[in-house]
């Protein structure tokens, strides 16, 4: 922001530009939920936790931090104190350096850990509790990595570099000796490689996304059942194109993703498997203490389909509706419905889609 200097404590250091206050952000979401998901063993079939009722309270509670340190250089990083009930630690969500202007170039860097999919959508200003699926199922979320982006006429282009192994993992780099303190983030040889160009007319705007990069293989069904990985580092393929419009009113979204694990399945390692998917959404804010929201959430196994795997469990077919009223600018309760339309899965083996995923949550969500 342009005025960004005035609320910086005044050093009398033109070379030190410091916020007048830590700046600090609080955010809490909780809910009530009626669902009619359950836990269920993909390896014996056995069901568990049959509550249909739950007070998910809190849902998350976050901590965020921002601020700019320079006309050009930011920084931003957001903590996960408790979400999905997970408590006791915690976990650092993004977190990254930002420049606007490399060298005068007219690039901008972001470097650190963030989710690659906010080149299309990003996930935490969606205005459901239910998840844009098909990025979490591609692995197109988290990942330490830089990327870079620039406009180029009417289009703008981005270019990244990932470790490709998410951010939850590191490992001690023990071969220069005895308790040396050096720690290694990455695991294999190769990086990600994702870009997108994008571009606006009038109130439309597209983009076409790719990836190429490594993840490890997929257990087979005879020794894993459950979601255990395999040994082999194998290729993946990311292909996608998203679309979106608004009039300041309505707002509208479409994201279509294509697929291919390359030999990933360890029982059929020579055989490539492609599967797709997508979603598409609306948020209308009717006024300043209310907006409606829809999100269609649709996936298709294809080729994992019949491979007794819980690869098959990529089918999706879910509508949300979403009402949010705001009490104020930083708090909301919100009434959501999610409607399952997938069929259940007959077949003899304990993996796809054995339950249904329908619910209907109320809840507040609050910010300070």
């Amino acid at each position: 922001m342009e005025n960004w200097k005035e609320n910086a404590l005044q050093t009398g250091d033109d070379m030190l530009a410091l916020p007048k206050v830590v700046p600090l952000a609080l955010r809490m979401q909780a809910y009530v939920q009626s669902h009619q998901a359950n836990t269920l063993d993909p390896a014996t079939g056995a069901v568990s936790n049959e509550t249909n009722g739950d007070f998910q309270s809190p849902y998350m509670l976050k901590l965020l931090s921002s601020a700019p340190l320079s006309d050009h250089i930011s920084y931003y990083f957001a903590s996960i104190v408790s979400e999905l009930g997970n408590n006791g630690t915690l976990f650092l969500d993004d977190a990254w350096i930002s420049h606007d202007d490399i060298f005068g170039s007219g690039v901008g860097m972001l470097l650190g850990h963030f989710q690659i999919s906010d080149l299309m959508f990003p996930r935490e200003t969606r205005m459901t509790t239910q998840d844009f699926m098909v990025y979490r199922m591609a692995g197109i979320t988290y990942e330490r990595g830089a990327s870079f982006n620039r406009d180029i006429g009417l289009a703008n282009v981005a270019l990244g570099l990932a470790n490709g192994n998410g951010i939850d993992t590191s490992y001690s780099a023990n071969s220069a000796g005895f308790n040396r303190p050096e720690m290694l983030f990455d695991n294999n040889k190769s990086k990600s490689v994702f870009g997108r160009i994008g571009t606006r007319t009038g109130p439309i705007r597209a983009g076409l996304f790719g990836l190429v990069g490594k993840q490890p293989s997929g257990g087979a069904a005879a020794l894993y059942p459950t979601t255990q990985k395999g040994t082999r580092e194998t290729d993946k393929h990311v292909l996608g194109l998203d679309f979106s419009a608004d009039n300041g009113q309505l707002y509208w979204f479409g994201q279509l993703l294509w697929n291919r694990w390359s030999n990933f399945l360890d029982d059929s390692p020579t055989t490539d498997r492609n599967w797709n998917g997508g979603f598409v959404g609306m948020d209308y804010v009717y006024n300043e203490r209310w907006a409606y929201s829809l999100l269609f959430n649709r996936a298709s196994a294809n080729e994992f389909r019949g491979t007794n795997t819980v690869y098959e469990g990529i089918e999706i077919n879910t509508l949300t509706a979403t009402s949010s009223y705001y009490f104020m600018r930083n708090a909301k309760g919100i009434i959501e419905v999610n409607l399952d339309m997938q069929p259940i899965t007959s077949n003899a083996n304990f993996v796809g889609h054995k339950t249904k995923e329908g619910y209907l949550l109320v809840g507040l969500d609050v910010a300070f």
